[in-house]
């Protein structure tokens, strides 16, 4: 239907295609804009997995043995502790700051005198609590630069600070606290779970 405006000739079905089109055209332009700029502000897959918690086969691990893996940007220690090991740990609490983990540097069902869920596995941060270095396994009893009385555990060579193989700092040194263990889980005999709490715990 055509209407005169101005002595001229208007076609308005023309001109409601036209505004039709136009405003589509304007809506898929401004949905091209926004969706990239929603999508920028949401987490990368890549920072999601820094966050995720880290499933871990711990099968391999033999006693005496450390395995490194990664867990929100940070180095987590895995110990599969000897017999040996647990035995020379009941002998130092009166050299450690914190024996008894009354720091909350743990979970509540970590709270025990080798600060794990099962005894002969540690599962700790490896980042000092003084300055964020990380400390060098050393799990040779009496290490010739550490003293004859060296039970075995973590040493910090950046400014000496010492913790047994429950992660306990020994007294004196520059970290105020002990070693941080993470919230984890036993998925099985043979799968550790780095990230989320133990159940039931």
């Amino acid at each position: 239907m055509s209407q005169e405006a101005d002595g001229q000739k208007v076609d308005t079905r023309k001109r409601k295609f036209l505004i039709a089109a136009t405003s589509a055209v304007g809506g898929v332009a401004a949905a091209g804009v926004a969706i990239p700029l929603v999508m920028s502000m949401m987490p990368s897959a890549r920072a999601k997995a820094a966050g995720a918690p880290v499933e871990v086969d711990i099968s391999k691990i033999e006693p005496g043995m450390l395995l490194t893996v990664e867990w929100r940007g940070k180095p987590v220690w895995i110990v599969n502790r000897s017999k040996e090991m647990l035995d020379l740990m009941a002998k130092h609490d009166d050299k450690l700051t914190d024996p008894n983990s009354e720091q909350l540097q743990q979970p509540d069902y970590c709270k025990n005198a080798v600060r794990s869920i099962k005894p002969e596995y540690l599962v700790a941060v490896g980042i000092c609590t003084h300055l964020g270095c990380s400390p060098t396994y050393r799990k040779e009893v009496g290490a010739a630069d550490l003293g004859a009385d060296w039970p075995g555990g973590f040493f910090c060579p950046c400014h000496g600070s010492r913790f047994d193989l429950a992660a306990r700092v020994y007294k004196g040194a520059p970290a105020p606290t002990n070693l941080v263990i993470p919230p984890h889980q036993y998925l099985s005999d043979a799968k550790l779970l780095i990230g989320v709490d133990a159940k039931g715990a």
